[in-house]
């Protein structure tokens, strides 16, 4: 007699206003005290806004909005600047809060964390699902003090769509919980519009509107096949599923790797600084390229050269932010590489460059989605992810730089 699959439990811890929330607790004296907060930009109105206070989201502000227009809505706001550093602190560290409850926590943004908590009913002497999310909300509180929705259900999907019903500002009343149980996903669907499903952006939206399908409950009344008429194949199942929360993507625990790197022993010692360079920025290019296909981000760059004697020497930079794109990683080694040069010009046998003090990619990306600064644009991270989209379809030699200038 076969033991029957336990039924799933998928929690998302999704904190609120996580911008807003870290930009007080590091500035009381200012953003702490200011109820209409703005975070990104500059009060001069330039740039575009990260993230806003509950309070602002009222007068009409949303994320990504320019600066100017969310002040012409909500003048009296408070502007202060994106704290990235401390925003990569504090998801952390609810990462680790989290990983107390279960070992298989997946964070799926700077502010968003999925829990496995299937088959954990024993060790938490059958309590309900909606009194441990509560406990697990209060422990990051308490150890973190940011202030998180849990969302729960059978599916990622679900777990998503239940923390947005969590939030505050939504369902006061909701405790910052919202549980969806077994077998209520298709009820709990039908309270949506398309707009809301994650993966249906507003081209789709007015592609599914054009169809006369605007709520869930528009499209649930129709079969796969009519909506694979409509739609295509593809598109149309996915979406049959989509509309009664059938995610079966499971919850990963990534392991953090501590640095990737790459080198390589010369067969014949290399002297000149441009036969160096070469290959310093081939190596450079491949290990930016290991990073990006294992979705991490680098803040340290290390060059290392063997010389003709053995001797193996080494420089590291630490830069303010992790990067991820070659240019950047290629200029910093160059940089790093003619230090050791200046210091010791004999030939060499080894070079190699590490990249360490690894972060997911996706906190990358969503901290640095609305401004520029720093050493590495919008523009380095999307073409560096056109070259590796490029290589992984025609071969890595298919794309390449052809020569130094090419690269910075």
């Amino acid at each position: 007699m076969t033991t029957p699959e336990p039924t799933p439990r998928i929690l998302l811890a999704d904190a609120d206003a996580f911008y807003a929330q870290v930009a007080r607790l590091i500035d009381p004296a200012g953003a702490g005290r200011a109820e209409l907060l703005l975070v990104g930009g500059s009060a001069s109105g330039r740039g575009v806004v990260t993230s806003a206070s509950y309070a602002a989201r009222k007068f009409g502000v949303r994320s990504g909005m320019p600066t100017a227009t969310a002040l012409r809505l909500c003048p009296d706001a408070t502007v202060v600047g994106v704290p990235r550093r401390a925003c990569s602190d504090r998801s952390k560290a609810i990462v680790r809060v989290l990983e107390n409850f279960t070992p298989v926590v997946e964070p799926a943004s700077i502010d968003e964390m999925y829990l496995d908590m299937t088959g954990t009913e024993g060790l938490y002497g059958g309590e309900a699902l909606d009194a441990t999310a509560s406990r697990i909300r209060r422990a990051v509180l308490d150890e973190t003090e940011i202030a998180v929705s849990i969302g729960g259900g059978t599916t990622r999907l679900v777990a998503k769509l239940a923390a947005k019903r969590a939030k505050p500002h939504r369902a006061p009343e909701a405790g910052g919980v919202f549980i969806v149980p077994p077998g209520e996903e298709g009820a709990f669907l039908e309270t949506f519009q398309l707009a809301e499903i994650p993966g249906i952006g507003p081209r789709f939206q007015e592609r599914l509107a054009a169809l006369g399908l605007v709520s869930v409950t528009d499209a649930l009344q129709h079969e796969t096949r009519t909506l694979q008429q409509w739609l295509g194949e593809r598109t149309g199942s996915w979406l049959y599923r989509r509309i009664r929360g059938v995610d079966s993507t499971p919850v990963e625990q990534r392991e953090r790797a501590k640095s990737l790197s790459r080198d390589e022993t010369f067969a014949v010692d290399l002297d000149e600084d441009r036969d160096l360079v070469r290959e310093l920025l081939r190596l450079a290019d491949r290990a930016s390229g290991d990073l990006r296909r294992h979705r991490w981000a680098a803040r340290t760059i290390t060059v290392k050269i063997r010389d003709r004697d053995f001797k193996t020497r080494q420089k590291s930079l630490t830069l303010d932010e992790p990067v991820i794109s070659d240019r950047v990683i290629a200029s910093v080694s160059r940089a790093l590489l003619e230090q050791l040069r200046a210091k010791r010009r004999v030939p060499a046998r080894l070079l190699g460059v590490s990249l360490s003090n690894l972060t997911p990619q996706e906190e990358v990306d969503q901290l640095s989605l609305f401004e520029e600064e720093g050493p590495e644009t919008g523009r380095d991270r999307a073409l560096a992810r056109a070259i590796d989209r490029v290589r992984e379809k025609y071969g890595r030699s298919s794309l390449g730089r052809g020569s130094e200038q090419d690269w910075f």
